[in-house]
């Protein structure tokens, strides 16, 4: 069941982001963050398991990023990531968002869904804020890809 997350499920959100993290395969995110923007997160839940989750987060103006999206290895393969993407570009555009932006170590995944590859300078100085505070700064490998809605 694709729904938005609740605080009940934030510590199993952080392990399953972390446990990607841990793999070079994604960015980590500290309990302190989730809980911050809980209202971002969207989660496939199964028995009360959190299987699957992905974020939607408002940058600025017109512009939105998609963060976070994980899936219990286990779990993948199923549409769950496509679920939740859908999800979150939905919300985007209920919003008013007219641009939507992925920051990723996986591009080609996103690129099924009309994500264009862009030069990160495109974007606002605003969205890097969180990068400075990233361990991988400034050599971080992951591409900028935007979608217009």
């Amino acid at each position: 069941m694709i729904r938005k997350a609740r605080i009940k499920d934030i510590k199993q959100i952080h392990i399953l982001i972390n446990s990607f993290a841990k793999k070079d395969l994604m960015l980590s995110r500290s309990l302190n963050e989730l809980y911050e923007n809980l209202r971002d997160y969207w989660v496939a839940a199964e028995h009360q398991r959190i299987i699957a989750c992905c974020a939607l987060h408002i940058c600025w103006d017109d512009l939105a990023e998609i963060k976070s999206l994980a899936v219990l290895k286990q779990r993948q393969r199923k549409g769950l990531a496509k679920s939740l993407l859908l999800s979150c570009l939905d919300e985007a555009k209920s919003l008013g968002a007219k641009r939507v932006f992925v920051l990723t170590f996986k591009p080609e995944y996103f690129r099924k869904f009309g994500f264009k590859k862009i030069s990160n300078s495109k974007l606002p100085h605003k969205v890097w804020a969180e990068c400075i505070n990233c361990a991988k700064f400034p050599d971080c490998q992951e591409v900028a890809l935007i979608k217009k809605i």
